[in-house]
């Protein structure tokens, strides 16, 4: 292959127009990820608190609540509890299936990754390290790992 500045300079650029794309996608699913996880670990320990009252406390715990919200009958304070607890417990399995489902994390960590190769080939293709056929063959193997990632259009 053409061993020129402009060949060099073309898979340069060819490979940070990749890494665009895959800081954009990291830019929007991260943050996805990370509020699909939060929600799932969040909403199944109160689910599971709200049920340890009761089951620890018995109908002691429940008549406390009772007092403390001046509520007519027990029956109220068991409702609630029983409803507020699958209410969280579908959000967390929801949360968990969305985020299982796309696979996000694997996705997530596969598309760091495939950046920081990127990052690395980049600063060798830069200092004239490496040949190009060798950089154009280790560029498709990075870019291979994240066909989910859309290609930023040309400028």
């Amino acid at each position: 292959m053409d061993e020129s500045p402009e060949t060099r300079q073309r898979l340069s650029d060819r490979i940070e127009q990749r890494q665009q794309a895959i800081r954009s996608y990291l830019g929007r699913e991260r943050p996805r990820r990370n509020r699909l996880s939060n929600i799932s670990i969040v909403g199944s320990a109160l689910a599971a608190m709200l049920t340890a009252g009761p089951a620890a406390g018995g109908t002691g715990f429940t008549e406390a609540v009772q007092g403390i919200f001046s509520l007519g009958d027990d029956s109220v304070v068991w409702r609630f509890l029983c409803l507020a607890a699958v209410i969280l417990s579908v959000a967390a399995a929801l949360a968990t299936n969305f985020a299982n489902s796309h696979a996000l994390a694997d996705r997530v960590t596969a598309a760091e990754t495939a950046n920081a190769q990127l990052d690395g080939l980049q600063d060798t293709l830069n200092f004239g390290h490496i040949p190009i056929d060798d950089a154009l063959k280790l560029y498709q193997q990075y870019v291979a790992q994240v066909p989910f990632v859309d290609q930023v259009p040309s400028r």
